[in-house]
C-alpha cells in the first residue's frame, strides 16, 4: 500500500472518530495539531515548488516532516499521539531513502527513490497537513448567538 493510501485511511479514521464524538480534541491537542500542521506546511510546499527542487532538498524537506511529526508525538498522548504515530508509520519509507550515489560503498540499507516516490511522499504530507487543519478547525455553534446580545453580556 502506498503512502498516500495509508494516509487517506488514517485521515478517514480520524475524521470518523471526530464525527462520532469518539475523539474530542482538547484545547492543548488543537494547539499542538495546529503547530504540527504549520510545521508540515513549512517543510513541504506546493507541488510546483517541491518538484523544482533538487532531489537532495526534497529529501531534506521530507525528513523535516518526520522530525515535526516525531516532536509533536513526543509532546502528546492518546488519540492525537496515535494519529501522529500512524502518520510517521505511513512515511517510514522516507527513512530508508538517500539522495546521493553510493560510490562503491555500503549504503546502510538505503535506496535511491524515484521521482514518483518523492511526489507520493510529498502528496501524503500535504494530505496530513490538510487533515490537521480540518480536524482542528474551531466549530462555531451559531445557535448560541442572538443578534440582540450585547458585548457586555446584557
Amino acid at each position: 500500500m502506498d503512502m498516500r493510501r495509508i494516509v487517506a485511511v488514517l485521515v478517514e479514521e480520524a475524521e470518523q472518530q471526530i464525527q462520532d464524538r469518539v475523539w474530542s480534541l482538547t484545547l492543548s491537542e488543537r494547539a499542538l495539531a495546529r503547530e504540527t500542521e504549520a510545521g508540515l506546511r513549512d517543510a513541504v510546499g506546493p507541488p510546483n515548488v517541491q518538484e523544482a527542487l533538487p532531489q537532495i532538498k526534497r529529501l531534506e524537506h521530507l525528513r523535516e516532516t518526520l522530525a515535526v511529526l516525531a516532536i509533536s508525538l513526543a509532546r502528546t498522548h492518546g488519540r492525537l499521539a496515535w494519529f501522529l504515530s500512524g502518520a510517521l508509520n505511513a512515511l517510514e519509507p522516507v527513512l530508508r531513502w538517500r539522495a546521493l550515489p553510493a560510490d562503491h560503498g555500503a549504503t546502510f540499507g538505503t535506496v535511491l527513490p524515484s521521482p514518483e516516490e518523492y511526489t507520493e511522499a510529498e502528496d501524503a504530507v500535504r494530505r496530513l497537513q490538510e487533515a490537521l487543519a480540518q480536524i482542528t478547525a474551531e466549530v462555531v455553534d451559531l445557535g448560541t448567538f442572538r443578534p440582540d446580545q450585547q458585548a457586555n453580556g446584557a
